[in-house]
């Protein structure tokens, strides 16, 4: 995956209107894309992405409509895509089946966020086999052979969860962000470094930015900004955050 930096990532949930709302995200200045496949058990989100889940669950989403969602994306924006999900939801696919049929729908990187890097060996594989960066996390309290695992694991970039938790949007990120930050580059130094969980404003990309990080991910804030405006709102909240993007030019 060729991924921009400083890089911008926003999450929509997979779901009819996740075309229009992807169309959104990127006029307001997103880099990338994840799309969100859900789960009826997702351990690492926490209420506005459940609830986001269980309305695609319950509108009748299921991981091959994810996936038909993803190719209607992908026919309308010209960044790169990024499915997460859970690895109940791939293993009850087939891991070769999901890569490949993810691959055909526009996919070039994933994100299985409870397959830990020490048992991703056929997902990885499968994911290899048709072009698939497998991205693996990372957090503040991970262990320094845990971060160098993961990093030498994940291709794309390494996911550093910026709050210990789970998703949703917070005040504040982990001060420790810098830390993991050194850590991790020192363990991957060309793999890009994108922070996740809890950034939910401008000077939070800001910060991330100046502590090293090569960009970041916003998921439950987008998802309420979506709740309350819909695409409209969506692009404007995504214009502003893009501004910190300017902080710093690749």
């Amino acid at each position: 995956m060729k991924l921009r930096t400083p890089a911008l990532i926003l999450y929509v949930m997979a779901s009819d209107d996740a075309p229009e709302l992807a169309e959104a995200a990127v006029r307001g200045g997103a880099t990338a894309l994840e799309l969100g496949i859900p789960y009826s058990d997702p351990l690492a989100d926490g209420p506005t992405i459940q609830r986001a889940a269980q309305r695609s669950l319950d509108a009748g989403m299921t991981p091959r409509r994810a996936l038909e969602v993803l190719a209607e994306i992908d026919a309308r924006v010209d960044v790169p895509l990024i499915p997460m999900t859970y690895g109940a939801v791939v293993e009850a696919y087939g891991a070769e089946a999901f890569c490949r049929d993810a691959a055909a729908a526009g996919a070039e990187a994933l994100i299985v966020a409870d397959v830990p890097p020490e048992e991703s060996g056929e997902l990885r594989s499968a994911a290899t086999a048709v072009g698939i960066d497998l991205v693996h996390l990372v957090a503040p309290t991970s262990r320094p052979e845990r971060i160098s695992v993961a990093a030498a694991a994940s291709r794309g970039f390494v996911y550093l969860v910026a709050a210990v938790g789970t998703t949703g949007a917070r005040d504040t990120l982990d001060e420790r962000m810098a830390g993991l930050v050194e850590q991790t580059r020192a363990a991957a130094p060309d793999t890009p470094l994108i922070a996740g969980f809890g950034i939910s404003r401008p000077e939070h990309v800001a910060a991330l930015l100046e502590a090293g990080a090569d960009g970041a991910i916003v998921a439950s804030a987008a998802l309420d900004v979506v709740e309350r405006g819909g695409p409209e709102a969506l692009e404007a909240y995504v214009r502003e955050l893009a501004t910190a993007l300017r902080t710093r030019v690749a």
